[in-house]
């Protein structure tokens, strides 16, 4: 029985022995996939924080300071945008038309924070703070304006933008409330 005993405790001893290498090997494999998965993560995080920075600069100096030759550091050249009424456009030029087209009523227009700002993956998301003084008149089309009122808004907004892998946003959501808005600048009650 003893002979048993030590044959069957040498063999069990071999078969740890010989299978030590495979666990080792596991171990290896498993610590390979982990950090191939930790440098995804950061790659990406890289990416979201690269691209909120980009936000940054986009509405802190290119929006406030109305540098429309830099829109394109953060824009695509066919860009789509979703306007808050619902409408939406096509091209850089009719995006820088239509931001530039709030600076001749308001020609102190601004974003100066953005107190939220959030990623994942390919898509941003930022809360921002808008405001500016209703000082000359706005024009409604048919050669007609509205006069000034004097009065400034400030409106809390967002902008949810979609980031292709050559660094600027593809598509983008603009959000705000436009009635507040019409209130602030004195033409709705």
């Amino acid at each position: 029985m003893k002979y048993l005993d030590k044959t069957f405790f040498l063999a069990a001893s071999l078969s740890a022995l010989a299978l030590a290498p495979l666990s080792a090997r596991a171990d290896e494999t498993m610590s390979a996939a982990a950090l191939a998965e930790l440098a995804q993560h950061q790659a990406e995080d890289a990416r979201i924080a690269d691209n909120l920075a980009k936000f940054d600069t986009l509405d802190f100096e290119v929006f406030t300071g109305q540098k429309w030759d830099r829109l394109h550091e953060s824009h695509a050249e066919d860009i789509l945008v979703h306007w808050p009424d619902g409408h939406t456009t096509t091209g850089l030029d009719v995006h820088i038309a239509d931001l530039a087209g709030m600076f001749v009523y308001a020609p102190d227009t601004r974003i100066e924070q953005h107190p939220i700002r959030i990623g994942q993956g390919e898509w941003t998301g930022v809360v921002g703070v808008i405001e500016g003084t209703f000082t000359e008149p706005m024009p409604i089309g048919d050669g007609q304006f509205i006069q000034p009122t004097g009065k400034a808004y400030k409106l809390t907004m967002a902008t949810v933008g979609h980031w292709t892998g050559e660094g600027v946003m593809d598509e983008e959501y603009l959000f705000w409330d436009n009635l507040s808005f019409m209130k602030q600048l004195g033409l709705m009650e």
